[in-house]
């Protein structure tokens, strides 16, 4: 192509179409912030799909469209409107006939009339006691003829897409000879495959002779019994959504336009669909209301479209276990709703493949659930609001009681610096501002004068993190600063501190280790209890097996303790006020952890006057430290902690 000249430039046609519909990481860290902000993680997972990441249409959208579809269908018309229409074509046939008679003298045509009179008000048994009758006038004979015949190519041609012209000329007797050897064959066919014999050449041998009726073209007997299947139950599912009287009437008007052998012949095929697909809800009817009277067919369409409407409202609902995406059957979304709709499928299936695809998701048997991929990046996410917020300063918070640092004095000393947390070694401080100023009284000192207890550090720690889990904290809008906090310290302690061994405690009216997957998924619960005693002694139990590590305990909480357990049968005694047995088997385990030279602080979330006195004893006895944070601030006051505690016991 000499000569031909080409232009290179940014694609300005709207999105760009090699960009992957969802940015996956995106999708992640906002169910990380939904989880952060106190949210369960597997219904930011859900909601993920449902609502549709980054402001596109998710799973709710396509249903509310066919939740309205289905309304709609629900105000369509009246379902009777077969037997109207029969009514309506016999009122007009009979006028027709009297009309005639009129005209006529003689017994016979008086005696026709006293038929016509004595004919019973059912239009089916009107219909049936008509079948011998002579008509004299040649308009009733065809209006009369069209009841049955416009009825019976209805009916045929709702359950067999192909046979519309075979329907309408089944008078003919070489019609009724093909659709009785269809349907014969058909029947045969179907009742093979319920045995679940090979029915592979059965199939091919009889599309080849009756392909014609089926323009749906079914690759397999399977695809058939599925075609088949559906036009069958909304039949059904007519029938089932009509009065007993109108249920009568249609019956029997059919009953007269098949004949006795066809109707015997799709009876047959009714029960084998129904055995072969007894998944579709062949027994439910449904309350179609409307002023325009729906014909046989137009009936039937309705309700199918009801039935498809009321499966894929199932599938979109994801309710039963184990439920995927894959699971929605997009050419029926795309038949019901669109195809755009259909896109929007697609889309989302791909999201959550990719998902997989890349480990930021796993599936268990409740669902989907975030990696620890996920959850790595999810507690770096917390960990960087936490830093984020110790680089903004202080917010004004205090601590109730400072008594106490963490480690063992060493006899050596060092200038102190900002944020140190040693005791002062006054004598030497002392001696730095009379050595600075001279013997003066007063002795007037300087920052640069002091002084701090050097403290033996050790090579590792061994912490801690006791969580309340008590639905309190969840009420009090505290539960995501919780998991935020949590997360952040263990997501440091993994990169910054990998020598240090860290164990979440979450407890309740009883406490249990908590993995940080199984932290990121923990939901409140409504049972009664704040079980610290339980929660220190599994505190304990974490550090005695790290010997040489600094032992540091960190609890969360916002109520004193209500709740121990049992010394004899193990289980969790829970009263309120709290019971003196509960305080005193609580501080015996707070001593336990002090004498194991345990640094023990506790972040009260409350401003209960009880739980001020208990903690505040608690920090007397342990040598520990209270501290009344705001929940959006625990997690800087956390992590500054641990910070300290490693620091504290360190030679600078």
């Amino acid at each position: 192509m000499t000569g031909n000249r080409f232009r290179y430039g940014q694609w300005r046609g709207g999105p760009d179409p090699l960009t992957p519909p969802y940015d996956v990481r995106s999708a992640v860290d906002q169910v990380g912030a939904e989880v952060l902000a106190g949210g369960s993680l597997r219904d930011a997972l859900r909601r993920l799909l449902r609502q549709g990441p980054q402001g596109r249409r998710g799973l709710d959208d396509l249903a509310a469209r066919a939740r309205r579809l289905r309304r709609d269908a629900l105000r369509r018309g009246d379902l009777d409107g077969a037997v109207t229409r029969a009514r309506a074509l016999l009122d007009q046939a009979l006028a027709a006939e009297r009309d005639e008679l009129r005209g006529r003298d003689g017994d016979d045509a008086r005696f026709a009339e006293a038929v016509l009179d004595d004919l019973p008000r059912s239009t089916a048994r009107a219909v049936q006691e008509l079948t011998g009758y002579d008509w004299v006038s040649d308009e009733a004979r065809q209006t009369y003829r069209r009841i049955l015949d416009g009825l019976r190519g209805d009916v045929l041609e709702q359950r067999f897409a192909g046979l519309r012209d075979a329907a309408r000329a089944v008078g003919d007797p070489q019609a009724q000879r093909q659709l009785g050897e269809m349907m014969r064959d058909l029947n045969d066919l179907l009742a093979r495959h319920a045995r679940a014999e090979d029915t592979t050449d059965a199939f091919a041998d009889f599309m080849r002779r009756h392909g014609e009726f089926f323009p749906e073209q079914p690759r397999d007997v399977d695809e058939l019994v599925d075609v088949l299947a559906r036009r069958s139950a909304a039949g059904e599912r007519l029938m089932r959504s009509l009065s007993d009287r109108q249920r009568e009437e249609l019956a029997g008007l059919m009953r007269q336009s098949l004949g006795d052998r066809l109707t015997g012949e799709l009876a047959a095929l009714d029960a084998n669909l129904r055995a072969l697909r007894p998944d579709l809800n062949w027994g439910r009817g449904d309350r179609v209301r409307g002023d325009q009277p729906l014909g046989y067919g137009e009936a039937t369409a309705a309700l199918g479209e009801i039935a498809e409407l009321d499966d894929l409202l199932d599938q979109l609902g994801q309710e039963h276990p184990g439920a995927t995406l894959d699971d929605v059957d997009v050419e029926t979304v795309a038949r019901a709703l669109g195809r755009d709709a259909a896109d929007d499928v697609r889309r989302l299936r791909e999201l959550e493949r990719e998902l997989r695809r890349q480990g930021w998701v796993t599936r268990d048997a409740d669902g989907l659930t975030l990696s620890p991929k996920a959850l790595r990046r999810l507690a770096g996410t917390a960990l960087r609001q936490v830093f984020a917020d110790l680089t903004a300063g202080p917010r004004g918070q205090h601590e109730l009681r400072a008594a106490g640092a963490a480690g063992e004095v060493s006899g050596a000393s060092r200038p102190w610096r900002y944020g140190d947390e040693q005791p002062l070694d006054v004598v030497r401080t002392l001696t730095r501002a009379v050595r600075r100023a001279g013997p003066t009284v007063p002795v007037r000192l300087t920052a640069d004068d002091f002084e701090v207890t050097e403290t033996e550090g050790r090579a590792s720690a061994a912490v801690a993190l006791c969580v309340d889990l008590s639905f309190s904290m969840f009420a009090d809008g505290r539960w995501g600063a919780m998991k935020q906090t949590a997360l952040a310290l263990s997501h440091l302690m993994a990169t910054r501190f990998p020598q240090d061994a860290l164990q979440i405690v979450g407890f309740a009216a009883a406490a249990s280790p908590l993995t940080q997957q199984e932290l990121a998924a923990v939901e409140p619960d409504l049972v009664q209890g704040t079980n610290l005693q339980h929660a220190l002694k599994l505190a304990g139990r974490h550090l005695r097996r790290h010997p040489g590590a600094e032992p540091i305990v960190l609890v969360v909480t916002d109520g004193e303790p209500t709740a121990h357990l049992d010394p004899d049968s193990g289980r969790p005694v829970f009263h309120w006020p709290p019971l003196p047995e509960t305080v005193e088997v609580t501080v015996r385990e707070v001593d336990r952890l002090t004498r194991y030279g345990a640094t023990l602080n506790i972040f009260m979330l409350g401003e209960d006057e009880g739980l001020r006195s208990f903690m505040g004893g608690v920090a007397r006895r342990s040598r520990g430290r209270v501290f009344t944070p705001d929940a959006d601030d625990l997690g800087e006051y956390v992590v500054s902690d641990y910070l300290r505690a490693r620091q504290g016991r360190r030679a600078a």
